[in-house]
């Protein structure tokens, strides 16, 4: 899938803020201690990938009512959902001035309405390559690829489900809004927008 960069200027996917604050210590400590097992940046991206991916539970399969939502907190803390995980890889990503964006799908909730997933695209190449940090559970084998997409999710638009062909610099407004505002995850899980 082609991905339309929102902001044109690539360093926007460079950059911190107060969301993938990646100058934050514990950014920096975890990207130090992934880079120096890597030979390259591929190398590197797909281990930060992997560290998200398996070290860090999403909360919903884990059972952690806790709410992240700034990448040094989802780091410190060993929780989020897909949205705050992909802000933690994407400051990963960015600590090793690697360019990193967010991208959402969505998705049938299950229940008769729509979500929406978070995921990241990482450049390489010259082009962008999402990929799906979530965390994998029976049935879904997410993976990290520069060849392919391998993601937990196709969308099946048939029931409503699709790809958002935007690249976001930063976290989509609705998306940091629910998070910011959920006390808990139970909470998040009721207010998490089903559309964009």
């Amino acid at each position: 899938m082609e991905l339309i960069q929102i902001n044109p200027d690539l360093s926007a996917y460079l950059a911190a803020d107060e969301v993938i604050d990646h100058h934050h210590p514990v950014v920096r400590e975890t990207a130090a201690r992934l880079a120096a097992g890597a030979a390259d940046s591929y190398e590197y991206a797909r281990a930060a990938y992997e560290f998200v991916r398996d070290a860090i539970p999403h909360s919903q399969d884990s059972g952690d009512l806790r709410v992240t939502w700034r990448a040094s907190d989802v780091l410190s803390r060993r929780t989020g959902v897909c949205y705050a995980k992909s802000h933690a890889l994407a400051a990963l990503l960015r600590a090793e001035d690697i360019p990193a964006g967010l991208c959402y799908q969505r998705l049938a909730d299950g229940e008769g309405g729509h979500e929406i997933h978070g995921l990241v695209a990482v450049r390489f190449n010259g082009a962008w390559h999402r990929q799906d940090a979530r965390g994998n559970a029976p049935g879904l084998d997410a993976r990290f690829s520069l060849n392919g997409e391998r993601l937990a999710w196709v969308p099946d638009p048939d029931i409503g489900e699709l790809d958002y062909p935007e690249l976001y610099a930063e976290p989509h407004p609705a998306v940091l809004a629910v998070l910011r505002a959920a006390p808990d995850r139970p909470y998040l899980s009721r207010t998490l927008p089903g559309t964009l």
